[in-house]
């Protein structure tokens, strides 16, 4: 599932995320949602969330 509905997105969510300095490349990190960042209900490249580790990014798919 894309990640760019707020409204799919919860803290406790396994997601795999895009870090700012990975955008070009596209490697992906893998964690637990902690916090949700953005405010906006959609964002096109990705909700912004903090997963449990520290590292933010923007949500580029929800993991079940």
């Amino acid at each position: 599932m894309k990640g760019n509905k707020r409204s799919d997105i919860r803290p406790g969510l396994r997601v795999a995320i895009v870090l700012k300095q990975d955008q070009r490349s596209g490697k992906r990190t893998e964690g637990i949602v902690k916090d949700i960042l953005t405010n906006a209900p959609t964002h096109p490249h990705g909700i912004k969330v903090r997963l449990e580790s520290g590292a933010v990014g923007r949500v580029q798919e929800i993991l079940t």
